[in-house]
């Protein structure tokens, strides 16, 4: 950044700077620091000759240039003779390099400043920029650090418009007349403030600063504007809607104090006329308290002011050049260790670099010129990009550069509108486009060329210039056939055609696939797309069998155990109590497989006594119900239903067949075959029409036509409109779309594809398609299942666990009333036993022993209830029954025991 007005508030902060120091007893210990200030009129030459009038005088420090330019000079002689080079006005990012180690910045790079101009663009939606730039080390740098900042955002410069140092107003404007001429109406203007100012009266009186413009000044402007007591009308006219940047300064009591004294110093200064403070006044501020800071930690360290030769100058000395009185500073590097340690609260905030020799905190005020003065819409920083709050109040929140909080004020642009300008319009040094559509042969409806009459149209067509007329801007196209008219083109060759500039854009049926996606860009997908199997059918006539197809394998294996499993448990809820399930073994066997399959048709005549049989029988009636049910549905469709089969069931079945596979002329199936799905291309037959694809597949494998055909769905679907002799076998195996191509980073290919969502929520889309692609009564498009109605486990599955539930719980009921029952029988028993006199102990132990365990309780669960419920009240019933051994010999002992 130069210029004079930032020259002289420069001039008036150090010399401040430098009284404030010497008048501070606390800092440098006595030691008085002087400063010498020279002006080197932005030329390189003059600031090597006042360098190296400085080093003569044993300098320990250099302050200044304000000129990148001057900078990198000077920066040779620094490091020749190790004196710190500290500039707080040189932003040229290269100057940070390790070619320049003694070089040391006090403001912020314009590598930051270069980050900030590139996160507006792509806030407000812009893909390419013209820059406007001062063609030196300072401009050229700059643009350079924003092209990289703008490529990590995948947005580029479209156009260098570079104005030669020193340049007339004719030159300038020959430049800016060129750069109108491109696509982009978003310019980036880095310049010093004379130059700058040119540009922008320029781009004034060439209406470039109008309506549908985008003008952003880096800080040059924003600091020009700062120190300017009054701002001129005219001036501000030039520039109404341009936004600009200023270095970020906090509002430290530092500032405070120097901008409540800055009246007073410029009166002081008597070096020309008032000039307002400025972000590079704090900053030339800060400079030399950081020089004073880094002098006085040098002082405390045991540092010393001393000189030596520099030998490698002996070897040009002599002439008119004195060169022997230049000496190398033995502390510089000392020193420059301390000026990279400095950590200090100065008037722009916390002075302190970090390790790349970069000061913290890099930000930026984003500025808007309105009316007749300038008005803040936001910031920028390092810390979380884009933002309507100042950088310390971020600074003590968490870092969060994500999309949702990147946020601005309302923004006034050229021509006095709020609404955000477009940022491009075609080229007014180019033609109408250059549309390629493929000259196809087949398949008319979606793209037809006409020899005679040059017409194009077709549902592609009809949806293309239905886009175009939403456009807000007019666009001038011409299309252009692409084709030899005998068979259908390569759509690959065609897109291929875009990157060599044959074409602006092709319009089609062209499928919007990976490879075309990397050397091109697509609109919206306006039709869904994806490749199908299309193959031929036969009628399947139902056979004596028929009444099997309804359920699967595995569906009859299922139903049929669980009728044994709930006849089962039926059987052994019923068996205690229910005549109907007792008596022989085999006439048990033959009643549980009876009442199973009997529940079939509800006709089941064994009555279910138990409550627990019959909640079992009711939740299994009901999924007998249901499947009963789903089996007539199924099988009356099977019986009734035209039924249709094909040898091929989808893409993995047509892969492992090895038979011939039929695709489309141009298409990517070809491709996709081959590449991604492995098909050897000897199995690859080429078909252009319609008629082929029914020739054919009417041939078959065996007699030279194919098995089945490879194409996009739209096409299939205009196909099987004509035909119902075909089907589509199998799922789409991949999903993609059709698209508009155009070059890579097109704008006009983001507007198409808003209006083509447009086209589709209003439902013009789906009558351009009706008009093109409508189907007839007779149009088969139902894809062919693999398994056509039959029913499935998986379908019944929650009803046969709710079965199963209902079966394990009744049983365990069950179970816990049956042991129940049985220990009170066994207490029962021993209670008769041990009642009987212990005479006839021991053979009713024996006799008990030999019946406990299992066996007995298996015993006890055989017999009927009602049975054992009298045995239960009358022991000597029990007895005498002879159901109970024990308390039958106990009597008979007893007895003995009388007669003797």
């Amino acid at each position: 950044m130069t210029g004079f007005s930032t020259g002289r508030v420069a001039k008036v902060a150090i010399a401040a700077a430098v009284n404030d120091i010497n008048n501070d007893p606390s800092i440098l210990s006595g030691t008085k620091l002087v400063v010498q200030m020279q002006d080197t009129n932005y030329s390189g030459f003059i600031g090597i000759v006042q360098a190296l009038k400085f080093m003569e005088k044993d300098t320990v420090a250099i302050i200044g240039p304000q000129s990148s330019v001057v900078a990198h000079v000077i920066s040779h002689v620094a490091n020749e003779l190790q004196v710190p080079l500290m500039s707080f006005a040189a932003t040229d990012p290269t100057l940070t390099s390790l070619q320049y180690p003694f070089f040391v910045r006090t403001i912020h790079s314009d590598q930051f400043q270069m980050a900030s101009v590139a996160d507006l663009v792509d806030y407000y939606g812009w893909r390419m920029v013209t820059a406007v730039y001062i063609d030196d080390d300072y401009g050229r740098n700059g643009i350079s650090s924003l092209s990289d900042e703008l490529a990590k955002r995948r947005l580029k410069i479209l156009y260098k418009a570079a104005i030669r140092p020193g340049a007339k107003k004719s030159e300038m404007a020959a430049v800016l007349v060129k750069a109108a001429m491109m696509e982009s109406r978003v310019f980036i203007l880095h310049a010093h403030d004379d130059s700058g100012l040119a540009v922008l009266s320029l781009a004034y009186n060439l209406t470039m600063a109008s309506g549908g413009y985008v003008w952003i000044a880096t800080d040059w402007l924003g600091a020009v504007l700062d120190s300017s007591p009054r701002l001129d009308s005219g001036l501000l006219s030039t520039m109404q809607g341009v936004l600009t940047l200023r270095q970020h300064t906090e509002n430290t009591n530092m500032k405070k104090t120097l901008a409540s004294r800055w009246s007073t110093l410029v009166k002081e200064d008597k070096g020309g006329g008032r000039v307002l403070l400025n972000a590079y006044g704090f900053y030339a501020y800060d400079t030399v308290w950081m020089l004073a800071h880094a002098l006085d930690a040098f002082f405390n360290s045991g540092g010393n002011i001393s000189f030596s030769p520099d030998p490698r100058l002996h070897a040009v000395a002599g002439g008119a050049l004195n060169f022997e009185a230049l000496s190398v500073f033995d502390g510089g590097m000392l020193l420059l260790e301390r000026i990279r340690e400095v950590n200090f609260m100065g008037a722009t905030g916390p002075v302190k670099l970090d390790s790349d020799g970069n000061l913290i905190h890099p930000a930026y005020d984003i500025i808007n010129i309105v009316g007749s003065g300038l008005r803040t819409i936001g910031y920028w920083s390092n810390y979380s990009g884009l933002s309507i709050m100042s950088p310390e109040t971020l600074y003590k929140k968490p870092p969060n550069g994500t999309i949702e909080n990147q946020k601005l004020h309302t923004v006034i642009w050229p021509g006095e509108t709020i609404t955000r300008p477009r940022g491009w319009v075609f080229p007014n040094n180019g033609n109408e486009l250059r549309i390629g559509v493929p000259d196809r042969v087949s398949y008319h409806q979606f793209v037809s060329f006409d020899n005679q009459t040059g017409l194009v149209d077709g549902f592609c067509i009809d949806v293309f210039a239905a886009a175009m007329n939403l456009l807000p801007y007019p666009v001038t196209y011409r299309f252009i056939p692409f084709g030899n008219g005998r068979e259908n083109p390569s759509y690959t060759q065609l897109i291929n055609q875009i990157v060599t500039n044959e074409f602006d854009a092709v319009v089609g049926d062209v499928a919007i696939v990976t490879n075309r996606t990397k050397v091109v860009d697509f609109t919206q997908p306006y039709v869904g797309s994806g490749l199908v199997i299309l193959t031929s059918v036969k009628k399947q006539s139902s056979n004596g069998w028929a009444f099997l197809q309804p359920f699967t394998i595995r569906m009859w294996s299922v139903t049929g155990v669980f009728f044994l499993i709930v006849g089962a448990v039926i059987w052994l809820l019923e068996h205690r109590i229910n005549d109907d399930f007792r008596g022989p073994p085999v006439n048990q066997v033959i009643t549980v497989f009876w009442f199973s399959f009997s529940t079939l048709f509800f006709a089941h005549r064994e009555d279910t006594r138990s409550t627990l049989g019959r909640f079992v029988i009711i939740i299994w009636l009901f999924v007998v119900l249901i499947i009963q049910s789903s089996y007539t549905a199924s099988l009356t469709s099977i019986l009734t239903v035209q039924q249709l089969t094909s040898p091929i069931r989808g893409i993995d079945s047509l892969i492992a067949s090895n038979e011939p596979i039929g695709f489309q002329v141009g298409s990517f199936a070809e491709s996709y075959l081959v590449h991604e799905l492995g098909v050897s291309p000897s199995r690859l037959r080429k078909l252009g029409s319609p008629d082929e694809y029914k020739a054919a597949l009417d041939l078959g494998p065996r007699k030279g036509g194919v098995v089945a055909i490879v194409d996009e769905r739209p096409y299939v679907e205009l196909f099987l409109t004509q035909h119902d002799k075909f089907a589509v076998v199998g799922p789409e195996f991949t999903k993609s779309g059709w698209g508009f191509a155009f070059p890579r980073d097109s704008p006009l290919a983001v507007d198409l594809s808003t209006a083509i969502l447009t086209l589709s929520e209003n439902g013009d889309l789906q009558r351009i398609h009706d008009k093109w692609l409508s189907t007839g009564p007779s149009s088969t498009t139902a894809d062919l299942q693999q398994d056509p109605d039959r029913l499935q486990v998986q379908s019944f599955s929650a009803l046969f666990l709710i079965c199963g539930a209902a079966c394990v719980a009744a049983l365990a009921i069950h179970a816990c009333v049956l042991v129940r029952q049985y220990s009170r029988h066994v207490a029962a028993e021993q209670a008769a036993l041990s009642g009987g006199g212990a005479a006839g102990d021991g053979a009713a132990i024996s006799r008990s022993g030999r019946r406990s365990g299992l066996r007995s309780f298996l015993s006890f669960a055989d017999r009927r209830e009602p049975q054992l419920q009298r045995g239960s009240k009358d022991p000597a019933a029990l007895g005498a029954s002879g159901s109970s051994s024990g308390v039958s010999s106990f009597t008979s002992s007893n007895a003995s025991m009388s007669s003797r």
